[in-house]
């Protein structure tokens, strides 16, 4: 019998709870875009599914180009028309400047004080612009030019070595993966960790490095339920918070070894790591270890994934508009014979 009383008090109580919670999240958050009915707790969630880009464009046509939507406890607006969009990234930029304090911002981003995860004030100021003077600079950019196409060039070789003389089926997401982090560490640290001709010469070093970064992806995208339901930090039942510790360490003592490989050496060489290490030499307060390594960590996640699946899109439109490939082919052997200068600059025009 008491044990049924406790359950019950604590049904209600539990209710209590969350009717409030919703009563107040209503009064205020006013004049939201309309948006699908919400479920306590879950929110929307369960309206998701995939690919989520057809759910949202499903929504998006029955409730219109701005939407409100719940994740659990978490209000999100999804936009769909462009000129809301660009709108949102002109006019409003600074109103919508914050960041959500997600778990992985906390324990992979040192505490939220990188340019993905800190929110609008001096501190991100100061993050833009040494982003933009000193790592993703013009200058900076076409001092890399050489490596994106020693890159794409090696991609091409693989391809061409796969296919021998005939034509044959080849699975380019992975080789556009590899493609994509090798490029962007070399522009970090000067070294390839992946393909069969990575640069590593220890094998398990390499690997380790690649797992880390599977990892990395994994747990600090916008998909772990805890940031969108707390009360299951209560019970943790994917030990969620203890992962993100883990690889938190892992990947801190990696970029800190990075960071005394490069001290080490007599000469600086063209990476993003030894040109922020030597610019530190003369401003220690702003260019920090912990800003280098956020940096780094920065551009080893936002910069590859993203470009990945950019690449496997553009293909697969091409592939959908025959027409397309028409001008690929007489251009072919122009871009091959360009120089690492002008290469990107045909390709674009």
């Amino acid at each position: 019998m008491e044990i049924l009383s406790f359950l019950f008090y604590s049904l209600l109580y539990v209710a209590l709870f969350l009717g409030l919670k919703l009563f107040l999240q209503a009064r205020k958050f006013k004049n939201l875009p309309p948006g699908p009915p919400s479920l306590p707790v879950i929110g929307n969630l369960h309206h998701l599914k995939r690919p989520l880009h057809r759910t949202f464009k499903g929504l998006s046509e029955k409730y219109g180009n701005v939407i409100s939507l719940w994740f659990g406890s978490r209000l999100v607006v999804v936009v769909s028309s462009p000129t809301v969009f660009l709108e949102c990234f002109t006019k409003n930029d600074v109103v919508l400047a914050n960041r959500p304090r997600f778990l992985s911002g906390k324990y992979i981003f040192y505490n939220y004080t990188t340019l993905g995860s800190s929110s609008y004030g001096q501190h991100w100021r100061n993050l833009r612009r040494i982003t933009a003077l000193d790592v993703l600079s013009t200058h900076r950019i076409n001092n890399f030019s050489g490596i994106r196409r020693d890159e794409s060039q090696r991609l091409m070789q693989k391809l061409a070595e796969d296919s021998s003389d005939d034509f044959v089926e080849v699975e380019l997401t992975s080789r556009f993966y590899d493609m994509t982090f090798n490029n962007i560490m070399r522009m970090i640290s000067g070294k390839r960790y992946y393909g069969d001709d990575c640069d590593m010469t220890d094998v398990e070093e390499a690997k380790e490095f690649r797992a880390m970064v599977s990892e990395l992806l994994k747990l600090s995208g916008a998909n772990n339920k805890n940031d969108f339901m707390p009360i299951l930090r209560l019970f943790d039942f994917e030990n969620l918070e203890k992962r993100l510790k883990k690889i938190s360490n892992k990947t801190d003592t990696f970029l800190e070894g990075l960071l005394q490989e490069h001290r080490s050496k007599n000469q600086r060489a063209n990476t993003m790591v030894d040109h922020l290490l030597s610019l530190q030499e003369s401003q220690p307060e702003y260019y920090t270890d912990q800003i280098i390594k956020g940096l780094a960590l920065g551009m080893l996640l936002a910069a590859t994934d993203s470009s990945a699946v950019t690449l496997e899109w553009a293909l697969s439109c091409i592939l959908n508009h025959p027409k397309c490939m028409l001008y690929l082919y007489p251009n072919h052997w122009t871009l091959k014979q360009s120089t690492a200068r002008n290469f990107e600059h045909q390709f674009k025009s």
